[in-house]
């Protein structure tokens, strides 16, 4: 459909602007949503009405202009053809998912790694999920893993409504366990040694969150799954640095772990990375 789409746009906008919508621009269900420049609404009005026109299930079309910002990581978005709607719903790996797209973080680019996890999670464990947006890697864990359970946290009340939805919409229910809240209040009140794994897919706060995800783990310990941002440039290694402010955190709280598997998940811009470390742990203390 991309390539389509750069065909047919080929007639109206130069090579770079072709580029930059390439790489630039969201399927959630039937809504897209364009990066857009604030500079750039008449390239904008073109794409548009071009991307319904090669995609015939998309009925509605988004700027985002700017990045994904605050507290609850959403996005400012207006309409540019179609329908005048945000919410929708996107199916994915079996799984069908209701989000708002303006007032709930969701990005499709994140399918193969929610898979990768799922299938990662052996039959009966206890999985903490520590920002789960509309409950996406949580369902799909559900729907994988047999006899396994997901606390579902989320900071955001309109994420944790439509992630309610999306329990009863895939029939997950006691599987799934959404939580409204600070994850790390929710765990140190509720679920210290608790988790066989826990799931940390909020690069802006993993670090700082990091030692509540070790609390959140079993006495035995088990597996923490922590994604970050970097930025590497040149002969730089995205994995390295991660890896390296990773373990100097772990090591200040003097916990026995290994790095057992690590990728890069996506570029997210010019020399910037969203990487994933998977980090065994030894065990869990009682308390730092």
């Amino acid at each position: 459909m991309r390539r389509r789409l750069k065909e047919r746009l080929s007639a109206d906008l130069r090579q770079n602007e072709l580029t930059n919508i390439y790489n630039s621009f969201d399927i959630v269900g039937d809504i897209a949503i364009l990066k857009i420049d604030k500079h750039d609404s008449t390239t904008a009005q073109v794409v548009a009405k071009q991307v319904i026109a090669v995609h015939g299930s998309v009925k509605t079309v988004l700027a985002q202009r700017g990045p994904v910002a605050g507290a609850f990581r959403v996005r400012n978005l207006t309409l540019l053809a179609g329908e005048n709607k945000t919410t929708t719903r996107h199916r994915e790996s079996g799984c069908t998912f209701t989000v708002d797209v303006q007032k709930c973080y969701f990005s499709p680019r994140l399918s193969h790694e929610r898979l990768r996890i799922a299938r990662l999670v052996k039959k009966g464990e206890a999985v903490v999920n520590m920002f789960a947006g509309v409950g996406c890697f949580s369902i799909l864990i559900a729907k994988t893993a047999p006899e396994s359970k997901v606390y579902s946290i989320d900071v955001n009340p309109s994420a944790v409504r439509f992630m309610v939805e999306n329990v009863r919409i895939n029939r997950v229910y006691g599987k799934v366990i959404p939580i409204l809240g600070d994850s790390k209040e929710i765990i140190s009140a509720q679920l210290q040694h608790q988790a066989d794994r826990v799931l940390m897919p909020l690069p802006e706060r993993a670090l700082d969150y990091l030692p509540y995800a070790v609390q959140a783990l079993k006495p035995s310990g088990g597996w923490i799954h922590f994604y970050d941002f970097q930025h590497a440039a040149g002969l730089e290694d995205p994995l390295e640095k991660t890896k390296r402010k990773v373990a100097k955190k772990l090591d200040s709280l003097s916990l026995r772990y290994s790095f057992e598997f690590s990728r890069v998940v996506r570029s997210i811009g010019p020399n910037w990375y969203q990487t994933v470390l998977d980090i065994s742990m030894d065990e869990a203390p009682s308390k730092f």
